[in-house]
């Protein structure tokens, strides 16, 4: 794919929607490093019913810390792998309070050293709660870059790489959100709806789905 295709996609994506979100509920960053970290390998809706339950309780690290390991696993249990993600929590909410003065870093290495923050938490912290241009490769964005030919890669570090130099930079700060909501949305993991997609023609798959008989 060549750069006026990827200038003519992401052009179309911000005039579409121009200011794109995360849907994950917060209104701090210490609300959405939580929010962020229990939401591997969970849905966003299942983590917003958790925390609209849980942040009228507790929603700093101190308050948190006090609930325990215990009393904070009955707030998330109906998200997937609560169990270790309530002790990551618990554990991080101590590192912030000790090492942080209760706040949310905003670098790059000392998220990363906070229990179950990965590089992709990272990114989307550093992100949405501060404005850097980061890109965080999730499955929607590490397919849809691949099956688009808008950055392929054999994996999220690769794809995150070329991301950030082939997205141009007018349009880095908002476009992973972009192409999550593309991928969770359109171009989806069984079959992509290309007869509703506004990038088909700029589209390198050529596997495209044809409108079904029911639409």
């Amino acid at each position: 794919m060549n750069a006026a295709k990827r200038l003519e996609i992401f052009t179309r994506f911000r005039a579409a929607n121009p200011s794109p979100k995360t849907e994950l509920e917060y209104t701090t960053p210490f609300e959405l490093l939580i929010a962020v970290l229990l939401s591997a390998q969970a849905t966003d809706v299942s983590v917003n019913k958790a925390t609209r339950v849980l942040y009228p309780v507790a929603n700093t690290p101190a308050s948190i810390l006090a609930l325990g390991v215990d009393e904070l696993t009955q707030y998330i249990r109906t998200i997937g792998l609560f169990r270790t993600k309530a002790k990551n929590v618990i554990a991080t909410c101590q590192i912030l309070l000790e090492q942080h003065g209760g706040e949310v870093p905003r670098d790059r290495a000392s998220l990363e050293a906070l229990p179950g923050v990965g590089r992709k938490t990272a990114n989307v912290v550093m992100n949405t709660a501060f404005g850097e241009p980061t890109m965080a490769v999730d499955t929607h964005i590490f397919r849809v870059s691949n099956r688009t030919g808008i950055a392929p890669g054999k994996n999220v570090d690769i794809v995150e790489q070329k991301l950030l130099k082939f997205v141009p930079k007018e349009f880095l700060h908002d476009a992973h959100h972009w192409l999550i909501l593309h991928g969770r949305y359109t171009c989806i993991a069984r079959k992509p709806q290309c007869w509703n997609c506004m990038i088909a023609d700029l589209c390198d798959y050529k596997s495209k789905s044809p409108v079904p008989a029911n639409v």
